[in-house]
């Protein structure tokens, strides 16, 4: 007959109950956990009179500021084309002061920049300014850079010149010279020249050579916006074969 185990132990504890002392707590420890993790004994603070008020008080700013945000925000956007075109010719107004030099009250070599109506740019530069006022520049051997409606451009060239910075205007003397990259050049003694508009007019004569021939007229006004050439008689004109021609 096979022996059976004796189960029976003389500390007096039930071998089938799991003993740890480590899971041993008291009742106060038991209900002090619980009264931790229970919600319910929670108790939720409610807001007083001034906490209230502040509340509404911020709710009601809040309706103010989200639409000029919002407004402020929209008008920058619809802006900023003008600010970078500013901030460029800002820049390279800046880059050409760095060449800039300065005589005795005058200014050699300047740059001065501009848009004209239509946002186009332009460039009047010299090799000499003297600011006489606080309008009026005096330049030494001036020219003019500008941008037509088709893309072409215009250069105007001069002895002399005044230019009158607010207006945009250019008055230029001696030996005046106006050519297009169409190949059309002609001579004055004079001319004024508006920026803005891009329209020069002179009342001296003026003596023209392009595409379509030559022409001596005893004045006229070139709108380079319009394309419009109108001369003032009496005057004489050749045209080339092509153009009889046609």
């Amino acid at each position: 007959m096979t022996d059976q185990p004796d189960d029976n132990r003389d500390d007096g504890t039930d071998p089938n109950q799991i003993q740890r002392e480590d899971y041993a707590r008291s009742a106060a420890d038991i209900e002090r956990q619980r009264s931790i993790f229970d919600q319910s004994t929670r108790t939720r603070l409610l807001p007083n009179a001034a906490d209230l008020a502040r509340r509404q008080a911020i709710m009601r700013s809040a309706k103010w500021m989200l639409p000029l945000l919002a407004l402020i925000l929209l008008g920058s956007i619809a802006a900023w084309p003008a600010v970078q075109r500013a901030v460029i010719m800002h820049t390279g107004t800046m880059a050409q002061m760095s060449h800039v030099r300065v005589k005795s009250g005058s200014m050699l070599n300047p740059t001065y920049r501009g848009l004209d109506d239509h946002g186009r740019p332009y460039m009047v530069t010299a090799d000499e300014a003297r600011q006489i006022s606080a309008e009026r520049i005096d330049l030494s051997n001036p020219a003019a850079d500008t941008l037509m409606d088709n893309g072409n451009w215009m250069y105007v060239t001069a002895r002399d010149g005044v230019y009158i910075q607010h207006a945009q205007l250019l008055d230029l003397t001696h030996d005046v010279t106006v050519y297009r990259n169409d190949g059309t050049l002609m001579l004055s003694p004079s001319a004024d020249v508006d920026m803005r508009h891009n329209i020069i007019v002179t009342d001296s004569w003026i003596h023209g050579e392009g595409p379509i021939g030559e022409i001596d007229v005893q004045g006229g006004m070139l709108d380079t916006r319009g394309g419009i050439m109108l001369f003032r008689g009496p005057g004489r004109m050749i045209l080339n074969a092509a153009e009889r021609s046609n």
